[in-house]
């Protein structure tokens, strides 16, 4: 067993931690607007292009960085540690788009993604559909031109920049769930309502509605069928650059209160002299490399191989565990600064509203949890209890 970074993990890492100080310059302008002006996002476009790290999960041939798991979690937990969501700012294009474009589909939307040109959203979740997608009520009826899509898609992130979504409907009268890609300026595409949420993000989650939305059969991601196989796929990757995010996010935090704790003092002493703090600052670090062993492992196992729907619980497992530790990490150092720690020019208190939402999105803990206890009961706990090839039976 190896437990150490290459020496070119290292160098992505620097380089990672290099881009993620520049974009914490905008992290204030983030916090204090809602959001960013034209002029920010144009530069952190050029900022962004100029590290060589968007459309990481793409190949080389494409003009993407072609990093394999691990080297994307090693990054990832550094883009983590930004807030405001400005880790978004680093474009990536969705799984499914990247597996099952046609040529022609590349060429339309992929690839000008790449280079930054355009950008796609997901739009999955609707009013009655959250971690449900057998609920989707998005239609997309068959006509002699292609498809006819009505109906209305919730939380849409980053649909305030999009240029076209991934969008899941069903296709009548079976009911078939299928992924389009639709172009945000078809007619009948509307943008409804951009919500106000905990945190203040570099990007919104806007809804929209579809009406009458004419597209041709080009417009099938994959076939005709595969919605929710493709809606797995890209939670698959999601979920686990989510758990990567939990991890750095939780390392700033904890950083920031252990800065804070050996130089403030409070009856007489330091503030980590104090054993109730020491104690905080004792399970926060044990939460942080807890999870990033697990995160980078599950990385390491997926690079592998394996069977998918294993992976796919123990995917579920870190996203858990990563996601829930934050939060525990974030409460606790916010705690350590007191009043300070609840003032929002504080970063450990913009982490704390950011990394609340990494227990939904993408499917929920509660979900997670379900998904775990179901890969228990068909195929036991050694697929994910124990290290591959280990001989031990199940259990």
């Amino acid at each position: 067993m190896e437990f150490a970074y290459s020496a070119q993990q290292i160098e992505l890492k620097r380089r990672a931690r290099d881009l993620v100080k520049k974009l914490m310059a905008y992290e204030d302008e983030c916090e204090r607007d809602g959001g960013l002006s034209p002029g920010s996002r144009v530069e952190i476009r050029r900022i962004v292009l100029d590290s060589g790290f968007p459309a990481m999960n793409t190949p080389v041939a494409w003009g993407g960085a072609g990093l394999n798991w691990i080297q994307q979690v090693v990054v990832e937990e550094e883009f983590g540690r930004l807030t405001n969501g400005l880790w978004a700012a680093v474009w990536r294009p969705t799984a499914a788009a990247v597996t099952r474009c046609t040529p022609e589909q590349r060429e339309r939307y992929l690839l000008p993604e790449i280079r930054g040109e355009r950008f796609g959203a997901r739009a999955i979740t609707e009013p009655e559909a959250g971690s449900d997608p057998r609920r989707i009520a998005t239609t997309a009826v068959r006509t002699d031109r292609g498809y006819r899509i009505s109906g209305e898609k919730w939380f849409v992130t980053l649909g305030d920049i999009a240029d076209y979504f991934l969008l899941l409907a069903m296709v009548p009268p079976d009911n078939t769930p299928t992924m389009f890609l639709v172009d945000r300026d078809r007619p009948g595409v509307e943008l409804t309502d951009t919500p106000r949420y905990t945190h203040n993000f570099a990007y919104e989650h806007p809804n929209f509605t579809f009406t009458d939305v004419e597209v041709g059969p080009d417009a099938v991601l994959g076939a005709v069928g595969e919605g929710f196989l493709l809606t797995q796929e890209t939670f698959f990757e999601e979920r686990i650059l989510v758990a990567a995010h939990a991890v750095g996010a939780a390392d700033r935090a904890l950083g920031h209160a252990v800065d804070w704790a050996r130089t403030r003092n409070q009856g007489g002493d330091r503030v980590i002299r104090h054993q109730l703090i020491q104690g905080m600052l004792a399970d926060s670090a044990i939460d942080i490399a807890v999870n990033r062993t697990f995160v980078h492992q599950l990385a390491w196992e997926i690079d592998r191989g394996g069977d998918a729907k294993t992976l796919n619980a123990k995917v579920a497992m870190a996203k858990i565990s990563a996601t829930e530790a934050a939060g525990r990490v974030a409460d606790r150092a916010v705690q350590i600064f007191g009043g300070r720690g609840y003032l929002r020019s504080n970063p450990v208190e913009r982490i704390y509203r950011d990394v609340r939402v990494d227990r939904i999105w993408m499917g929920t803990s509660e979900i997670q949890r379900i998904m775990v206890a179901n890969e228990i009961d068909k195929r036991g706990l050694s697929g994910l209890i124990h290290f591959s090839g280990s001989a031990e039976a199940d259990r």
